[in-house]
């Protein structure tokens, strides 16, 4: 990465990939293939991180967590992007808007998730509401002091089967300037409540060993309790975890993206046709002179984003920039990385086919491209007007 970081950020990066090398690259084709990471990988690699510091490293010191700044954070995910998503989900970051929890639940839900004893989930995409929000259909209904869930979430992702959900459910509907809007609320519900199942989701062909899940709701009671933040807070709450996410999407593309950049480079130093490096053809040279370019714009939107987090200044349409030009380099490098590998791009013997597989993904998830554009595009005619 070259952008200028503090002594200490270049020890924190440099230590984190000491750990994704040594702990966690070691067993990338192994879960690869197993289509899921082992309890007992899981549990060293997580006692390993704890041991580094890594694990909850997002969290306030006040919590047990790290402290660490958006910055930091960004050059963390860089690194720990390089490798599967089933991996290093067992390092690193529980979920900030646990920080919503009041005293009780802090004690029920965030300090274990703090310390690695629980696992949460993020549930707010449905079958007929992903991109559009405000169409979703889970619903909580008042029953006196509790409420009643009914509804389904898919696409829920992570790394194991998640102790508990934070559930989104609409919950009213308000009046606004712009017509009536759904008020949306945030719940933690436990696995094994009453009326809420957790199925496997169908297999995706990126990021084979990262697990997602269905979570259904056949009228499922919970009480205030249950409630994360107050009522219609919901939507503000995934906002703040969905606009850092974008963030985070696109350092671990960076990341990536320099893990293709350097095989690529490795390939085209050795590999020989008519009697030359083919790194010395132009076809090839210039693939890598793009690559290298786009790893640097990509990782300066990057730091620009966190930085600006860190000042309390960050934009949607910054995140937005930053998770849309990363995602979309990934896809460009991987697939000239393939290009330069030739065959052997497509064969399982090099991680270049997991890699190219792997970085479809990142268009999608926490928003995709065409939302991204959306946001951009709206910051830029709202002032004028249009």
């Amino acid at each position: 990465m070259d952008i200028e970081l503090s002594s200490e950020q270049r020890m924190l990066a440099d230590s984190v990939q000491s750990f994704v090398s040594e702990e966690l690259l070691p067993l990338e084709l192994e879960v690869e293939r197993a289509g899921e990471v082992s309890a007992e990988q899981g549990d060293r690699i997580k006692r390993k991180a704890l041991e580094m510091g890594f694990y909850a490293a997002n969290l306030p010191e006040s919590v047990g967590g790290g402290g660490l700044d958006y910055t930091s954070l960004a050059i963390m995910e860089r690194e720990f992007g390089k490798v599967s998503h089933a991996l290093h989900g067992f390092a690193w970051r529980p979920t900030e808007l646990l920080m919503a929890c009041n005293d009780e639940q802090k004690s029920r839900y965030l300090f274990p998730c703090v310390t690695g004893e629980k696992v949460e989930c993020f549930a707010i995409t449905e079958p007929g509401a992903g991109s559009d929000i405000m169409s979703m259909a889970t619903r909580a209904k008042r029953d006196g002091s509790d409420w009643i869930i009914n509804g389904s979430k898919h696409f829920v992702s992570g790394h194991v089967e998640p102790d508990f959900a934070i559930v989104f459910a609409a919950t009213g509907t308000d009046d606004t300037p712009r017509g009536p809007r759904k008020r949306v609320t945030a719940f933690l519900v436990d696995q094994g409540h009453p009326g809420f199942e957790i199925t496997r989701g169908p297999r995706c062909v990126s990021q084979r060993a990262y697990l997602n899940f269905v979570l259904s709701f056949n009228d499922c009671r919970v009480s205030d309790a249950q409630m994360l933040g107050d009522e219609g807070e919901g939507l503000m709450l995934a906002d703040k975890w969905i606009k850092m996410g974008r963030v985070w999407v696109g350092a671990g593309c960076c990341g990536r993206a320099e893990r293709l950049l350097e095989l690529s480079l490795e390939w085209a130093a050795n590999r020989k046709q008519f009697a030359q490096p083919i790194g010395k053809f132009q076809g090839t040279s210039f693939k890598l002179a793009d690559m290298a370019t786009e790893l640097q714009a990509a990782d300066l939107l990057v730091m620009h984003a966190a930085r600006k987090a860190d000042a309390g200044e960050m934009t949607p349409t910054d995140a937005a920039m930053c998770k849309l030009f990363a995602s979309e380099m990934l896809h460009r490098l991987a697939d000239h990385a393939v290009q330069i590998h030739g065959g052997m791009g497509l064969m399982e013997d090099l991680p270049i086919e997991r890699l190219w597989r792997d970085a479809r993904l990142e268009r999608i998830w926490e928003g995709t491209s065409e939302i991204q554009r959306h946001i951009i595009s709206r910051s830029l005619l709202r002032p004028l007007g249009a």
